[in-house]
């Protein structure tokens, strides 16, 4: 069978029998087309199935009126080794000439695991897809490997982009230079070249321990996560100066530096309770952290909150419907998205070339992790 051939402007003035400004005219400005003409327009294109290609009229603008989202490391934040047994690898060739294609071909175990989705940046993703639709904008997700060329790719098909964070995404930034509105999640401010949309990291650990301190009563403390990630880092330092605020002892490095991306194995966390010297409270970094630290003293007999508090922080769903329900600290991951894409618009339409910072607030939410 030969390949469809997708109808051109071309052939819709030809069938029409005007020019190809007219047809352009049609779709575009029909106020300067007379009504019988663009009827007549409007006839042919659907006889032949023609419809008007954003892309060229880009081309011609210089604009594709698309807004950009590009992440790196959030695909991959859940270890293979993990994932549910039985399921069929995504990428498998699946068999579209028969009548019913087998569950067994097509069942994926993580996508019933709710520690792989929704993330952080499924909900942030959300957020800006609804506030560029609600603009009449289309929006591109770029996905790729730790690679200018994937950043560059996804930028170069796009009026302005928002980019997660990740060592990848700074790692990139550093060799590019994007002549276009962006704006970076969750990343410092280092020049006023981008834009910047952050949480009040800082203030929600404080939330956060206070809450543990004085309605708790815990005293002893411990921090579970690495602190590479601006994010982390913010959190970590949080935690140590609400510490010292409330004058309880600030412990000067993490219990456990754990990584997401390397598939935690909380040896600080295994080494203290070989020892029996578990703190009152273990505040995880993340959620997902959390939820994953829940498991393994689940499986080490370790009673939460019983026998150790256990915090978390982002707000996800699996800590909602972990067991126990999780104390987190809540970031506003769908405004986060929302005022992404506006932000990408505004420069769009103002020309404003100093990026902005927008940090947004946070909440705490009490749940059975930490005894509430």
């Amino acid at each position: 069978m030969a390949a469809r051939r997708r109808p051109t402007v071309h052939d819709v003035a030809k069938l029409a029998g005007v020019s190809i400004a007219t047809v352009s005219f049609s779709f575009r400005r029909p106020d300067q087309v007379r009504p019988e003409t663009r009827q007549t327009v409007l006839a042919a294109a659907k006889e032949i199935g023609y419809i008007p290609s954003a892309s060229a009229r880009g081309l011609v603008r210089g604009k594709t009126g698309a807004l950009g989202l590009h992440s790196y490391e959030f695909l991959l934040e859940r270890p293979l080794h993990e994932v549910a047994a039985g399921g069929a690898s995504p990428a498998r060739p699946l068999d579209l000439d028969r009548a019913v294609i087998p569950w067994s071909d097509i069942a994926d175990g993580r996508r019933a695991d709710i520690r792989a989705y929704p993330l952080y940046v499924d909900e942030v993703q959300r957020g800006f897809e609804l506030e560029a639709r609600r603009h009449g904008r289309p929006v591109l997700v770029g996905r790729g490997d730790p690679s200018t060329g994937a950043l560059t790719e996804t930028a170069g098909r796009v009026d302005g982009l928002a980019i997660f964070p990740g060592l990848s995404a700074a790692a990139s930034l550093q060799e590019v230079t994007l002549n276009m509105p962006v704006v970076l999640f969750s990343l410092p401010p280092t020049d006023d070249q981008y834009h910047h949309v952050l949480v009040d990291n800082q203030g929600g650990m404080g939330d956060l321990v206070t809450h543990l301190v004085r309605d708790h009563g815990v005293q002893d403390l411990e921090f579970v996560g690495g602190t590479i990630a601006h994010d982390y880092l913010q959190r970590f330092l949080g935690f140590q100066s609400t510490l010292r605020r409330l004058g309880v002892r600030a412990p000067q490095n993490v219990c456990d530096d754990a990584d997401l991306g390397r598939g935690p194995t909380f040896t600080g966390v295994l080494e203290r309770l070989r020892a029996g010297t578990l703190p009152q409270a273990l505040v995880c970094a993340s959620d997902q952290l959390a939820v994953e630290l829940l498991d393994l003293l689940r499986r080490e007999g370790v009673s939460v909150p019983g026998d150790v508090i256990v915090t978390g922080f982002d707000g996800i769903l699996a800590g909602l419907l972990s067991h126990p329900p999780l104390t987190t600290v809540r970031q506003p991951m769908e405004a986060m998205g929302r005022v992404a894409a506006q932000l990408l618009m505004l420069e769009a339409e103002d020309d404003v070339v100093t990026g902005r910072t927008v940090q947004l607030g946070t909440n705490l939410e009490t749940r059975a992790s930490c005894g509430c």
